[in-house]
């Protein structure tokens, strides 16, 4: 049972395919990049629930941050490089430099900053490495993802502009199919 950020760390180190896509990704040497949502979720999740086989993946998505090169065409390029270094990984590059754009936002400062602006507590979890070391990124803290409680954030809380889309998604995701010791906070949209 996984208890701290420390705990996750340690099941991230001891998943030798998690390793090797975050060595992967490091190769590109990306700035403030981690892979985020989750990758690391689900990872803590399928601890947590005993599970032995790995729950698969819609995406891997590698979060970065440049605000030098916007260009979704450059997205891609690293996509295509990450593809030649593990195929099969269903690979999603994004700099958040461009994502407020997309997603109807002001402007992030940084990747940390455009993960605490995911819409669920316990998506807004990156990991990247650094020196051989890993670190977490974890806006909201490690609490809610260890305990299966999904929760807006601040920008997606009830009364805002944006929880519509955090209803949406958790309807969409269904987490609790997955994984039924998941709970789902402000679902109903009174």
């Amino acid at each position: 049972m996984l208890k701290t950020e420390e705990d996750v760390l340690k099941a991230i180190r001891q998943d030798k395919w998690m390793m090797e896509v975050l060595g992967a990704a490091a190769r590109l040497q990306l700035p403030d990049f981690c892979i985020s949502a989750g990758f690391v979720r689900s990872k803590v999740w399928d601890v947590q629930h005993g599970y032995m086989r790995r729950t698969p993946l819609l995406d891997v998505d590698v979060v970065y941050f440049d605000a030098s090169d916007t260009d979704e065409v450059t997205e891609k390029k690293y996509e295509n490089m990450l593809l030649q270094m593990i195929p099969g990984v269903p690979w999603s590059v994004k700099n958040q430099a461009r994502m407020h754009e997309v997603n109807r936002m002001p402007a992030y400062r940084d990747t940390e900053h455009a993960i605490a602006c995911y819409p669920e507590t316990a998506t807004s979890i990156g990991v990247t490495i650094e020196a051989e070391e890993l670190r977490l990124l974890a806006p909201y803290g490690v609490e809610d993802l260890l305990v299966f409680r999904v929760a807006p954030t601040p920008l997606y809380k009830k009364g805002t502009s944006y929880h519509p889309i955090y209803l949406k998604r958790i309807k969409q995701k269904n987490w609790q199919r997955l994984w039924p010791l998941v709970r789902m906070e402000e679902i109903h949209d009174d």
